[in-house]
């Protein structure tokens, strides 16, 4: 009997890699196959070969399977970079986005990027990209 193969041409490997980085919960996955391929007795090189990433990620991975058990599998809540609004003006911000601008003297009828840097910039002497402040008005 022949083997099966996949003979339709945009699913390559590339690509499966690609829809891996764009579902959740993929990678978690590729983390599960990679330690079965080790336990198989696959080396770390060609683990990371095989799914296109560094070997020092392999290399973490069973870092934190051998100190943690199967808790070291899924990837871990990263803390990033501390927000640059404090509470005090977040809540400010909040209630000013509830009013129209025009109440604070700016010269627009409704919220956008470029009026909320107005209104930061003038009332809190906090200077932002127009594209933080969209999306401190979709977040608030």
């Amino acid at each position: 009997m022949k083997s099966l193969t996949i003979i339709n041409e945009t699913v390559t490997r590339q690509a499966l890699l690609e829809m891996s980085k764009r579902i959740p919960g993929a990678w978690i996955g590729i983390r599960i196959a990679a330690m079965l391929l080790l336990l198989k007795g696959c080396k770390s090189t060609k683990i990371a070969e095989l799914f296109n990433i560094s070997r020092w990620s392999v290399v973490k991975w069973i870092q934190n399977v051998n100190k943690e058990d199967l808790a070291g599998i899924p990837e871990k809540k990263r803390s990033g970079r501390p927000c640059r609004l404090p509470d005090k003006i977040q809540k400010e911000l909040e209630e000013a986005l509830e009013k129209n601008p025009m109440e604070f003297g700016l010269k627009r009828n409704r919220w956008d990027g470029i009026v909320v840097v107005e209104y930061l910039e003038r009332f809190h002497g906090v200077h932002l990209k127009v594209r933080q402040a969209q999306r401190w008005i979709k977040r608030l």
